[in-house]
């Protein structure tokens, strides 16, 4: 019965039908409240080291409850509550009873989210890049097996690739410069943090970079409010954008140069085109992969109206529509760049096909080197182009009604 009630409630197709399991696991709540767990550990470990009265035996007690979260009660407690992150805590307080009053120590619950969001950005970037790596690899391949035909495959497929070398260099800019918001409390002047410390502004740095570098990063933010600069969120959204603009472009190529029967994706065996025309093999990779980037695509303006209508150092309107942009920018690029992998894999050329169009083609395409060699001889290239083209017309006429009827 428990299984039955899945099917009774709206699921994202993202994960449901498509995003891989690593990509869907970066954004689940398991790894988001763990992660919470640790950056609780974290800081203890540190504010201790720092010389606040924690003692080894609550840090010991929290790790051994890091992974064990009671998730029925942190929605009990939520519901009382209306606020995740104090539910957390008490959810945490109650499996960890002596570490209980220093957990959250002089933490906002910005310290959590806008952290783990930071951690899951990062990590997701590094599901994504591999896969970007990989259709590079498959495409540039392609590209070298045709680049010798007399057809314009490998030189259309080295346009793809530089376009998606672009969005490499993108993807991994955006990953690169990404920063912790470290430990800057309620409103970014770590005021709690310096009370605790009684005012020693060594210790208070000391503890944001100790911390930073436990959760592997290399640098935070300089200067924050009471989250990090909405601003990052337009800067990785973007460049996942951008990306699903060059799948959006490949995968329409590749349905147009179906539609002539120049190029097909791969076919499975067993695989069903239509319910009604047996013989039909729709581009169905290509085509989903153009329907899911144009979702990546729309969903840029989240975080640009997010970063724009904060209001001096945050409002929370940013929460609920993060917690949607976010996870499927990325889950929706994880998704069409595995589509895309499978399809460059596969792709099937027709060269005789090609060559029938090209040769139709041929007596038109000639002209520019009539043209050109009329010009060397003296003539004006404007004049001929119009003396040129009405000999055409007849011949482009036949031309039209001969493939016609070829098709």
């Amino acid at each position: 019965m428990e299984g039955a009630d899945e099917f009774m409630k709206y699921r994202s197709p993202l994960v449901s039908r498509y995003a891989s399991k690593e990509m869907a696991y970066n954004f689940s709540d398991r790894k988001k409240f763990t992660t919470w767990r640790k950056l609780w550990i974290y800081l203890a470990k540190a504010e201790k080291a720092l010389g606040l009265p924690i003692t080894d035996a609550q840090i010991q007690e929290m790790e051994s409850h890091e992974k064990d979260i009671d998730f029925a009660m942190a929605a009990e407690e939520e519901r009382k509550l209306r606020h995740d992150v104090m539910a957390h805590v008490h959810t945490f307080a109650h499996c960890c009873p002596a570490a209980a009053p220093i957990i959250h120590l002089g933490a906002t619950s910005c310290y959590v989210g806008d952290n783990t969001d930071l951690i899951m950005l990062r990590d997701g970037f590094d599901i994504v890049l591999p896969k970007l790596a990989r259709v590079i690899d498959r495409l540039a391949n392609f590209a070298e097996k045709y680049a010798c035909q007399l057809t314009t495959v490998g030189k259309r497929a080295c346009l793809w690739l530089q376009d998606l070398a672009m969005d490499m260099r993108n993807l991994q800019r955006a990953r690169d410069d990404l920063r912790f918001r470290g430990v800057k409390g309620t409103t970014g002047t770590q005021a709690s943090f310096l009370q605790l410390f009684q005012g020693e502004h060594d210790k208070v740095e000391e503890l944001d970079r100790m911390v930073t570098e436990m959760a592997g990063f290399k640098k935070a933010y300089l200067v924050t409010g009471q989250t990090y600069s909405r601003k990052v969120d337009v800067d990785c959204l973007s460049s996942l954008a951008s990306l699903g603009a060059t799948v959006h472009k490949i995968c329409t190529d590749i349905r147009l140069l179906a539609n002539l029967k120049e190029i097909e994706e791969p076919f499975e065996k067993e695989q069903i085109g239509s319910s009604a025309m047996p013989y039909k093999r729709n581009p169905m990779r290509a085509e989903r992969c153009c329907s899911l980037a144009r979702h990546l695509i729309a969903l840029m303006a989240d975080p640009l109206q997010t970063a724009s209508v904060q209001w001096l150092e945050r409002t929370l309107d940013d929460s609920a529509n993060r917690r949607i942009s976010l996870p499927e920018s990325f889950l929706t690029a994880d998704i069409i760049l595995s589509t895309l992998q499978n399809i460059t894999e596969g792709l099937v050329v027709y060269p005789k096909v090609i060559e029938r169009h090209i040769r139709h083609e041929l007596p038109f395409m000639a002209t520019e080197n009539i043209i050109m060699a009329m010009v060397k001889a003296g003539g004006n290239r404007q004049v001929l182009s119009e003396e040129v083209r009405p000999l055409l017309e007849p011949y482009k006429a036949k031309m039209d009604v001969k493939i016609e009827l070829e098709l």
